[in-house]
């Protein structure tokens, strides 16, 4: 390899279509971050209540649970480009439905909630749609590399999004926040419409509980698909001690008040490490045996929150190289993470039938969702009888028992390698 192939494999931007779509998401990740710190701040101004905030939460997950079950349905029964153009199109119309409340002076915090919730149906439609999407315009070999670019495109948001918000709520309030987010929506949705007609692969399934059903009974068939959505259950359930960290700041790191540079390091930390390692995921284009290779990435993260546990442990209640070590191995994690999560995306597209795309992404979807949230509850209560270092230490070591099982007891997925490329038709509209 030389240094170029070394750094962020920038093929899939070759493709019209991608890069269009890849561009526009640039403006359209930032206003997506926007709302999601928005929304949950102005509950609390209106409520003043924590519990109030943390409603959002379970309104936001539920609708995307269910319709990114039955969204995926949806994307493989009709044209993935219309179901593009009209879930885009929602999130734009409940954007703007924040912004009408927000204007005309509501207070009611059910108000926010109920839309929230609607939004992230939209997003939970438009999301596997979207994943899918790329099987139809991007070759076979240059789907990690684009898994790469979106997720470090993600990631960036997350970073650069809360900043973007939190700087300008004292001068522009809520109500512009949300249009803001409205028209950074737009050149997404020009992207979308100038996608060619995406049409069913093969017979249609009608979208509906049968539909999802019928996914199910797929994933069920394919233990390399089940595996790859299990490692990454395995790796934020047990991995992700996010729930820990205001007290990580406040204990551990003698951090007092509310906020500070190492709570927002901690946040951060993750996606730092993601964007990071997206600049030099070159490699992951050229890599061959992707089961094994997501195996060690997962294993590097886990052995990472381990070490980032331990130095939680020894932590002197004052910000020490304990805490920067803490803050080096959470962005350590951040870029496996990265790298074992675009692996896995170009597992799901390269080896599940076209015609249950939409079904697989959204099961996946859920997945990805639910981890994190799982990871929350699961951390927040052993933290009391173990302690935050302890407690992080050993999700650590469970991320690596549970990999480590995953590949023994399904060898397929560990020997599971790249297809052979496919021939491109240079006229295909799509590319």
């Amino acid at each position: 390899m030389s240094i170029r192939d070394f750094f962020a494999d920038t093929r899939p931007l070759q493709v019209p279509a991608y890069r269009r779509l890849w561009t526009a998401n640039i403006a359209t990740t930032i206003g997506a971050q926007l709302t999601v710190v928005a929304v949950p701040a102005q509950i609390y101004a209106i409520t003043g209540s924590s519990a109030y905030v943390g409603l959002s939460g379970l309104f936001g997950l539920v609708p995307l649970v269910v319709f990114g079950l039955y969204g995926g349905s949806i994307a493989d029964g009709f044209d993935k480009r219309k179901v593009l153009v009209a879930s885009t199109l929602g999130m734009i119309l409940t954007a703007l439905a924040f912004w009408g409340l927000t204007a005309a002076g509501n207070t009611n915090v059910w108000w926010l909630l109920l839309t929230f919730s609607l939004q992230q149906a939209f997003f939970a439609v438009n999301q596997p749609t979207r994943t899918a999407v790329f099987r139809s315009i991007l070759p076979l070999e240059q789907l990690p590399a684009g898994a790469s670019l979106n997720m470090m495109l993600m990631q960036a948001g997350a970073i650069v999004g809360p900043l973007v918000a939190g700087a300008l709520i004292p001068f522009i309030g809520y109500s512009w926040l949300y249009a803001l987010d409205a028209a950074l929506l737009i050149p997404t949705l020009g992207a979308v419409l100038a996608l060619p007609a995406l049409p069913p692969a093969g017979k249609a399934a009608r979208a509906g509980f049968r539909s999802v059903v019928d996914g199910l009974a797929y994933l069920r068939t394919q233990p390399v698909l089940m595996v790859a959505m299990l490692l990454d259950l395995i790796a934020m359930t047990f991995g992700m001690p996010r729930a820990l960290y205001p007290e990580i700041a406040a204990v551990n790191f003698g951090e007092h008040g509310e906020g500070g540079m190492m709570l927002a390091l901690l946040y951060s930390s993750m996606a730092v490490g993601a964007v990071v390692g997206g600049l030099v995921s070159g490699w992951i284009s050229r890599v061959v045996r992707q089961g094994l290779a997501v195996i060690v990435c997962i294993l590097v993260w886990g052995a990472a929150v381990i070490v980032a546990g331990a130095a939680v442990m020894v932590s002197p209640g004052a910000v020490t190289v304990w805490a920067w070590l803490v803050i080096l191995m959470l962005v350590v994690g951040g870029a496996a993470d990265m790298f074992s999560a675009s692996l896995r995306t170009a597992i799901l597209q390269q080896s599940a039938a076209e015609h249950v795309q939409g079904r697989i992404q959204g099961v996946y979807i859920v997945v990805v969702v639910g981890g994190p949230r799982l990871a929350d509850v699961l951390h927040g209560w052993a933290a009391a009888p173990f302690g935050v270092g302890l407690a992080t230490l050993l999700g650590g070591v469970l991320v690596i028992v549970g990999t480590l099982v995953c590949a023994v007891l399904v060898p397929g997925f560990t020997r599971y390698v790249r297809p052979a490329p496919r021939h491109v038709d240079e006229e295909d509209p799509t590319n």
